[in-house]
């Protein structure tokens, strides 16, 4: 049995909804999928319900952005509890971020004489954590832009006209509020991270894993995450990253992730929710 364990829907920025994610996760030969929206949790539910009724075992899980010494870094959460009080209060405090860093864009915009308004972009996203990959779905969809990789190059991208930082809070706190809420720390995709120096300090940390296994890892990035996850002993994860059909191609069965890892991992957020005082992860059927 195969897994995928980096999934986005449109609750963030992909563009499916998670029934559909778990359709094509069948079609692909799936048995297991984790939902990991940015920086939100409203997929999990739907998505847990559509892999019950499809016969996939499902992780819920999330992504948050995070900063290390000046370094993006995004930390993949697996098992949490999503009903976490206090998850879900530093949820809803990104979130509010989020929709302020779209207003901004689009005042960015309407200064470069570029007539989009917010609210165009908060109806087509439809979700509590909108993203600039919405923005540009605006702008095409208002005529403003003809493709989505013309608004990133124009407006979007770093050092572009529109572009606003993100809001991250600290790799630490990332992976504290991950095992507050009984889950398993993962680093994403580090070798788009460029910061191999900082994983003995995220391990110090509390990182529990990482994502050697991805879409844009070449086989001689996975093999030395590999290594490196044997070195520090870290739990080892991959997934797609599918976003959908929002940056191109829908990618979904690319990675397939050996079920052996997805044991491991549920065994570590067995230990981590005891942890946390919450009760262990329900029993794949």
């Amino acid at each position: 049995m195969f897994a995928d364990l980096h999934l986005h829907s449109r609750y963030s920025d992909g563009t499916y909804e998670p029934g559909q994610l778990v359709a094509e996760a069948r079609r692909h030969g799936l048995g297991v999928i984790a939902l990991t929206d940015h920086d939100t949790v409203e997929g999990c539910a739907p998505a847990a319900a559509a892999c019950a009724a499809a016969g996939l075992e499902f992780v819920p899980g999330t992504e948050l952005t995070a900063e290390k010494d000046g370094h993006e870094l995004h930390i993949l959460g697996y098992y949490i509890d999503v009903e976490h009080q206090p998850l879900l209060a530093e949820i809803r405090r990104f979130q509010a971020v989020r929709q302020d860093r779209i207003r901004e864009i689009v005042a960015r915009l309407n200064r470069l004489q570029v007539p989009l308004q917010a609210e165009e972009v908060f109806a087509l996203a439809n979700c509590r954590a909108p993203g600039r990959p919405h923005v540009a779905r605006a702008l095409v969809r208002a005529g403003l832009c003809g493709t989505l990789d013309e608004a990133f190059e124009r407006f979007l991208k770093q050092n572009r006209p529109a572009w606003v930082p993100k809001f991250k809070m600290s790799a630490a706190r990332a992976i504290e509020l991950v095992h507050q809420a009984g889950g398993v720390a993962v680093m994403a995709h580090p070798g788009l991270n460029h910061s191999d120096e900082l994983i003995p300090e995220m391990v110090g940390a509390g990182l529990d894993g990482l994502e050697c296994f991805h879409t844009k890892h070449s086989t001689a990035m996975a093999e030395h995450y590999l290594e490196l996850a044997d070195q520090y002993h870290l739990l080892v994860t991959g997934g797609s990253d599918c976003h959908g059909l929002s940056k191109g191609r829908p990618l979904i069965g690319t990675i397939r992730l050996h079920y052996e890892h997805v044991v491991a991992l549920r065994q570590r957020a067995v230990q981590r929710r005891a942890a946390a005082g919450l009760p262990p992860p329900p029993r794949p059927t």
